[in-house]
């Protein structure tokens, strides 16, 4: 049965570099999932939930932006930032969302920065709340 390989870099360290079955990764636009023997393509990608299948279960990840790159049998993720779900605490990501909802929007440039904040935080508490 064909394999993928997957790798996801943050600019801090590798956090996944296995062979996998499937990944589920968000886009900008939507979500994608990629099976071995997929064709090439780059996406960039949103904030939300990585699903990585393998034959012993399902890791659930939040990541946080960036690109995604298929080729061959190889998914190249380059994200901002990568927590396993796990670690994500549902608590401090109600709070991260109650802050960002509070930030001041008063010209264009402080709505988007307050838009992407208060995404982010509703993307990581639903990433929480699915990993419990």
């Amino acid at each position: 049965m064909p394999i993928l390989k997957c790798i996801v870099v943050t600019p801090e360290a590798t956090l996944l570099d296995e062979q996998v079955e499937f990944v589920a990764l968000p886009l900008s636009d939507g979500e994608i999932g990629i099976a071995p023997n997929r064709g090439p393509m780059i996406g960039r990608l949103g904030c939300g939930e990585m699903r990585v299948r393998r034959q012993d279960g399902t890791d659930r990840y939040y990541i946080d932006g960036g690109f995604v790159e298929v080729l061959g049998n190889v998914v190249s993720v380059l994200t901002h930032r990568g927590i396993l779900a796990e670690e994500l605490d549902e608590i401090t990501a109600e709070e991260q969302l109650a802050a960002a909802r509070a930030q001041p929007a008063n010209t264009p440039e402080l709505m988007a920065i307050r838009a992407r904040a208060v995404a982010q935080a509703r993307a990581q508490l639903r990433v929480a709340r699915r990993a419990e």
